[in-house]
């Protein structure tokens, strides 16, 4: 019986297990055994605050049980539940950069490793966070960005003009591609390392009797919160993450709030038609705050209408106010674009930095919301425009918007990956010279996965691979699939395989895509 009695208390999962399993008086019995290995913890060498955890949940929780306390009976019970979260992390330890990193990844649920499985349908969590945190988003300014495509590209590129007219301007973007630290910047420096620690720590330290279990996403958006208050900045550009009415993002009360377009993507979560997804979206209007919608279409516009007009939200859509004609490419690798007001030039020779056609869409919804920001009273010269477009990667970090990463042959990747942003990448493909087109592909096993490939040029070849995480789809079900749409190639088990081969079997005058989803650029990019 002295084993057991030492078992238990050194696992606090053994003893949960253990008491859940008996009668109230074994409970008691077993709550006071614990009290009493209290004076030998240092004896059997039990590290302290392991312990002091241990012993006061089990105590609070078999307590308050036995009192028959309903409601704490019930918070306590998610107290047991996040225990082996909590206790697994050993906070005098984990002090490196990677230590936390690891933990966030690897203790959280993570939405573009897990998929819907990390998925919140509330904003519970995050309404904890903030108070927890004090409040942090209502010490800085803020323009709210959703939309099915787009919202990243638009958000770099407001980010940068602000940065230009000489704003502190914050930037909340998601996901990465190659350093967790993208996510967060403050004109354009990624978040401190030092930072994501002491975060970290602190959210640690204050939920060790609060035990929140948020995700991935729900934690950093609070980092992103903290640490652009903490730094006193003058205006962040917040992007949604997925949907909009339950993102975590969702809590702020913006200046603006822009929606670049709707198309079919996330169905099983936002609703399988136009409309239903348009509403999970339109969930970031608020009350008397101007809205900015990018894309005009007239499935979603009577919901942006309606949503608007309940909420006395003044409306604009960018492109019934905005043209754009044909970008030219100029010798320094810029899309050259003239904007167009009515019959009015109001802007000429604007040069983009980002070489992707369906940028004109996205610069035309960036200059209404400049627009709008003006009559709020932002200072916003014409010439920190040009600049903030003209330098948009330099300024802000942002990557794979049809970058091209290669030459002789051209490499290109883009992480569009749905229907619609997949029908852009095509489109630019086919408007692209080149003798032979060698396509690497992979993608998430929850996207309309038909649905895109139908889309792709048959007389390529194809270099059918997958990502290195668990939401990837099998590259040899892809080629599988691949194959009822005439659509032919050979498999890999790494984009870096997959890549190679590509690599060795083109001529220098044709052209290498890499795409299908955000993860296979995140690897592919340097």
């Amino acid at each position: 019986m002295s084993g057991l009695k030492i078992d238990l208390v050194i696992s606090p999962f053994k003893t949960i297990e253990f008491l859940q399993n008996r009668d109230w008086q074994h409970n008691i019995i077993i709550i006071k055994m614990i009290d009493a290995f209290m004076v030998m913890k240092d004896d059997i060498g039990i590290n302290n605050e392991y312990f002091r955890l241990c012993h006061y949940f089990l105590y609070f929780y078999f307590t308050l049980k036995l009192e028959k306390k309903q409601a704490q009976r019930a918070f306590t019970f998610r107290n047991l539940s996040s225990l082996f979260t909590i206790l697994s992390i050993k906070s005098e330890i984990m002090q490196t950069y990677e230590e936390v990193i690891n933990y966030l990844y690897d203790h959280l649920p993570y939405y573009q490793r897990s998929g819907q499985a990390a998925y919140k349908d509330n904003l519970d969590n995050t309404i904890a966070l903030d108070i927890m945190f004090d409040h942090p988003h209502q010490n800085f300014k803020t323009v709210h960005v959703a939309g099915t495509n787009g919202k990243g590209s638009v958000s770099h590129m407001l980010a940068s003009i602000l940065m230009e007219c000489g704003y502190k301007t914050g930037l909340y973007t998601s996901p990465h591609l190659k350093d967790f630290r993208e996510r967060i910047r403050i004109n354009g420096e990624k978040i401190d390392p030092d930072f994501v620690v002491e975060f970290v720590s602190e959210f640690l330290g204050m939920n060790t009797f609060k035990a929140l279990e948020p995700s991935f996403f729900e934690l950093t958006v609070m980092m992103a919160f903290d640490y652009f208050s903490k730094n006193k900045v003058d205006i962040a550009i917040i992007e949604v993450g997925l949907g909009g009415r339950l993102d975590s993002t969702n809590i702020i009360k913006p200046e603006l709030s822009v929606i670049t377009n709707i198309s079919l993507d996330h169905t099983y979560l936002l609703g399988d038609t136009l409309g239903k997804i348009a509403l999970e979206k339109a969930g970031i209007i608020k009350k008397k705050v101007p809205v900015i919608i990018g894309e005009s279409h007239p499935q979603t516009g009577m919901i942006f209408h309606g949503v608007a007009s309940e909420l006395s939200a003044p409306l604009d859509f960018a492109d019934q106010n905005f043209k754009v004609g044909v970008g030219l490419l100029s010798k320094d690798n810029r899309q050259i674009f003239t904007i167009r007001k009515g019959e009015k030039v109001v802007y000429q020779n604007l040069r983009l930095e980002l070489l992707g056609i369906y940028q004109a869409k996205n610069i035309c919804t960036v200059i209404a919301a400049v627009e709008q920001l003006r009559h709020q009273g932002w200072i916003i010269p014409e010439s920190a425009l040009r600049n903030g477009l003209e330098k948009v990667c330099e300024n802000t970090g942002l990557t794979g918007r049809w970058q091209v990463i290669g030459a002789n042959p051209r490499i290109i990747c883009d992480t569009g990956h749905n229907e619609g942003g997949m029908r852009e990448v095509v489109t630019q493909i086919s408007q692209t010279p080149y003798k032979k087109l060698h396509f690497v592909i992979g993608m998430v096993s929850d996207k309309d996965i038909a649905g895109i490939l139908n889309l792709l040029p048959r007389d390529a070849v194809y270099y059918f691979t997958r990502a290195a995480i668990p939401r990837a789809l099998d590259e040899n079900q892809l080629m599988k699939m691949a194959a009822f749409f005439n659509l032919k190639g050979k498999s890999f088990p790494s984009v870096a395989e997959a890549v190679g081969s590509a690599k060795l079997n083109a001529d220098k005058d044709d052209l290498i895509f890499i795409g299908g989803s955000t993860f296979i650029v995140a690897e592919a990019i340097p």
